[in-house]
């Protein structure tokens, strides 16, 4: 224990010597939430945006729709984003209450769903009334439900990608790269002649870089909920654990990179190469909703995803533990596999 206390300490200290990380760590996250916020505090984009859910996701058209409804989702003004498989009705009710969908149809129930509260809402409702007395059909058959809610600005929905991709890169090189270096300089060859462990090293390194993540990340987020103003609507308790859940996957992630490579070089190459594609394919800056299924199952392969994931259900939805169970699961699996792999390649030298 004695060895473990003063391997945190010294690998904590060397992180806090390091001014330029130290702020690097702290000030890049916070200023680029800013930038995002101010970039997209101008009005709301005027392109409508539907949902639709359809029991037969093989047939363009379900028998017996009206065809006012059909010739509604093809106006061209329309952005229609078919989420059949993937997500439940109770879901798009949730999009259509955050504005995040201007309207949700559920071919099944024959209901569809438009908030008061948006601006493109009741728009959308005119247009739909306005196809129906156009066509033959003496009713469109639909029946509508009403939704209210407060929207969700980019900046609440942004902020747990901007987090997640500021410990994603903590992780990964503050353990990693670093591990690395050491095993360059001699550092390890040296520690490997005194009586601390393998295990006393690398649990040293996690317990160090977890206790700095954490600290950071909750530092980044008071910083930019001072003058932004975040919506929370879960737990922070909850936040919190996912956040520890995270970090800890993304260093167990790093150890694997760090357990035999002794170039620098290489060392940076390789992660870039995986940290690139989480920031595309997690959902940091943007959304995947609608895009090609084999992107979306792709993603679902990295640990950033079920951060942001479980972040954003906490914040902006008020999940609770039971909601958050698939990606805790995953986060303690991907841990659990990497720290074995890790521990079977690493070497001091």
């Amino acid at each position: 224990m004695k060895h473990f206390s003063a391997m945190v300490k010294a690998r904590t200290m060397e992180f806090l010597r390091d001014r330029g990380t130290f702020f690097w760590n702290l000030l890049f996250p916070i200023v680029l939430v800013a930038g995002f916020a101010f970039a997209f505090s101008g009005g709301e984009d005027t392109l409508f945006t539907v949902g639709t859910l359809r029991q037969d996701t093989s047939a363009q058209t379900d028998v017996g729709v009206p065809q006012a409804m059909e010739d509604f989702l093809d106006i061209p003004q329309i952005e229609v984003i078919k989420y059949d498989g993937q997500k439940t009705a109770d879901e798009l009710v949730e999009l259509v209450r955050q504005h995040q969908l201007d309207m949700a149809v559920d071919f099944q129930t024959r209901e569809y769903f438009i908030n008061d509260q948006s601006a493109n809402g009741p728009i959308l409702r005119r247009l739909l009334a306005g196809i129906q007395g156009d066509s033959n059909a003496s009713a469109i058959q639909f029946n509508e439900q009403a939704v209210s809610g407060e929207p969700i600005r980019y900046v609440d929905w942004l902020v747990p990608g901007v987090i997640g991709m500021n410990m994603m890169f903590s992780c990964l090189f503050g353990v990693g790269f670093v591990i690395v270096r050491y095993r360059k300089n001699g550092v390890l060859k040296r520690l490997k002649a005194t009586p601390v462990s393998a295990f006393s090293f690398v649990s040293a390194q996690m317990a160090s870089r977890l206790l700095i993540v954490v600290v950071t990340s909750i530092v980044v987020y008071t910083g930019t909920n001072l003058f932004l103003g975040f919506t929370m609507r879960g737990s922070y308790l909850n936040l919190l654990l996912i956040t520890m859940l995270g970090v800890v996957a993304m260093i167990s992630l790093g150890l694997i990179f760090a357990a035999r490579i002794k170039s620098e070089e290489l060392a940076s190459g390789l992660m870039n190469l995986i940290t690139f594609p989480m920031i595309i394919f997690s959902g940091v800056f943007f959304s995947l909703e609608g895009t090609p299924q084999i992107l979306q199952n792709a993603a679902v392969i990295f640990p950033l995803t079920h951060f942001i994931q479980g972040a954003r259900s906490i914040m902006l939805e008020g999940a609770g533990l039971p909601q958050l169970i698939p990606n805790i699961l995953y986060l303690l699996g991907f841990t659990g596999v990497s720290l074995a792999i890790s521990s079977a390649l690493f070497k001091w030298e």
